[in-house]
């Protein structure tokens, strides 16, 4: 136990002993290392201090400078500005100058104007004397002129104004006619050369549509078939198809009658059919009749855009080329419409064509100008209805404008509307092409000799070569031959303002002044 404590002893003795020893030490390093820092302490001050007054001489040299630039600059500029301030001045003295120039120039013109005055002054005192005598003068010629005339100034002047009204007139009126006469020539062999270059490259047959179509029957047993007990059957198919059938005693042989050509052709296949089916009674023949009515609109639209194919015409709409097709059962003046209008566009393709005009568009409007004639249930004139069929289905503005003024119900906006319209009038004045009942053609006649006499002057008048010129015999006391031009393009317009009519009329004004005298 005691060496135990002898050892434990020894060691706190021991560590005791090592902590002295050990702060001894460590105060002779601590002194040490703050002589060490305080020598470095020193030198830090020391370098420190040096770049301070490194750094202030250097901010001094640049404060310096800058001072010394900025001086140089104020010196520039107030140098500038005095240069400007005595240039300002020099342009201020020389304004002054020019002003006091001025204002002497002012002063001396104001002095020459109060001179011209005074010498305007005394010049017009002296022209009112002289106008004063001119006056005078004047009044004593006008007084003379009146008294050796026979005639005052106000009916002097009248005088001499209608003397030069009508030498004017008559001048004017000669000049007119010879440039009327000028420009008619020229135009007329052009116009010749084209329609007549139109004519014969196009090549037409001409025929007259009937109101009646023939059936041929295998024999005359089929007439009774046809009729039926107590003639239910053929009131049936009379019923059907909108016709008369006509049954007498021709030989094999049935009358179809009807103003609707597309109701003739419909009764006419329908009772073909029926009449090889052999099955003919009233259920079957409404059947039949449906049937080919249906069959018939295909065909149209078919008809249609074969017509349209032929011509060379594209993108045509569907609707369009239903009412071409349907043309081909209609008819004007006896004239089928169909033939009529290809025609047409052929014509006019061919005058376009001369003329170096787009072909497409003028066979585009005179295939389509009569389309207002098939349709249905509409009112007005057909060349305005056609005119809205064809804006409704997007056709070009000059196709529509050709259609709507080939009758002139509409103004005409191009040459394309003035070729359809002459095309249209060759083809309808085509010899054969067209016919025109007894009564019609007398009550033209004398709506023409009732226009011409309708004039101031006119003595007689007479209609001539089937209406297609009225010869104007003339009054020659009233109407003189300068007036005789425009009477005749007076007549000229009046029928066309008032009458309806194939083809184109001439109007002839003859002056004629006879003196006759007897020697006994």
């Amino acid at each position: 136990m005691e060496s135990y404590l002898v050892v434990v002893i020894g060691f706190v003795v021991a560590v005791i002993i090592g902590y002295i020893v050990g702060k001894l030490i460590s105060k002779k390093a601590a002194a040490k290392i703050i002589q060490e820092g305080e020598k470095e302490k020193a030198r830090i001050l020391e370098e420190a201090t040096k770049n301070a007054e490194h750094i202030q001489k250097e901010k001094l040299l640049e404060v310096k400078e800058e001072w010394h630039r900025r001086k140089t600059e104020f010196e520039q500029e107030r140098h500038q500005k005095m240069k400007q301030v005595a240039a300002t001045d020099t342009q201020l003295k020389k304004r002054e100058e020019n002003l006091e120039n001025r204002m002497d120039m002012i002063l001396k013109r104001e002095k020459q104007l109060q001179e011209l005055e005074v010498n305007l002054k005394k010049n017009q005192e002296t022209l009112d004397i002289k106008l004063a005598k001119v006056s005078e003068i004047e009044a004593r010629a006008n007084h003379k002129l009146e008294e050796i005339s026979g005639y005052s100034k106000d009916e002097a002047k009248r005088v001499l104004f209608d003397s030069l009204i009508s030498d004017v007139k008559n001048q004017a009126a000669n000049k007119i006619k010879q440039i009327r006469e000028e420009t008619k020539q020229k135009a007329e062999k052009e116009a010749q050369s084209i329609i007549i270059q139109a004519i014969q490259r196009t090549a037409t047959d001409h025929s007259i549509e009937s109101t009646v179509s023939v059936v041929n029957l295998e024999s005359d047993e089929m007439k009774g078939r046809i009729i039926g007990r107590e003639g239910r059957n053929i009131r049936a198919f009379e019923s059907a198809t909108g016709v008369d059938l006509i049954i007498d005693d021709t030989p094999e042989a049935v009358v179809i009658s009807g103003f609707d050509p597309f109701r003739r052709e419909v009764a006419k296949k329908s009772l073909e059919k029926l009449m090889v089916d052999g099955r003919i009674h009233p259920a079957r023949i409404e059947e039949i009749v449906e049937k080919t009515r249906k069959e018939l609109e295909e065909e149209i639209l078919q008809v249609g855009e074969n017509v349209v194919l032929e011509l060379g015409i594209k993108n045509m709409h569907k609707e369009l080329c239903r009412l071409v097709g349907k043309m081909k059962y209609r008819s004007s003046y006896g004239q089928n419409l169909l033939s009529h209008s290809i025609e047409v566009a052929k014509i006019a393709g061919i005058m376009a064509s001369e003329l170096g005009l787009d072909v497409n568009l003028a066979k585009r409007g005179a295939l389509l100008h009569d389309i207002g004639k098939c349709a249905d249930d509409a009112e007005g004139p057909h060349a305005l209805i056609g005119f809205e069929i064809a804006r409704k289905y997007k056709e070009h503005p000059i196709v529509c404008n050709a259609i709507g003024s080939h009758h002139e119900d509409i103004e005409m906006e191009t040459p394309y509307a003035v070729i359809v319209q002459a095309a249209d009038s060759i083809s309808g004045a085509r010899p054969g092409a067209r016919r025109e009942s007894l009564e019609t053609y007398i009550k033209r006649l004398e709506k023409l000799e009732e226009i011409a006499t309708s004039f101031e002057g006119v003595g007689k008048t007479y209609a001539i070569q089937a209406g297609r010129e009225v010869r104007v015999i003339v009054e020659p006391e009233k109407i003189d031959d300068s007036n005789s031009e425009q009477l005749a393009n007076d007549i000229a317009e009046r029928i066309e303002q008032e009458m309806e009519y194939p083809g184109q009329i001439k109007v002839t004004v003859i002056r004629e002044k006879r003196s006759v005298a007897l020697a006994k």
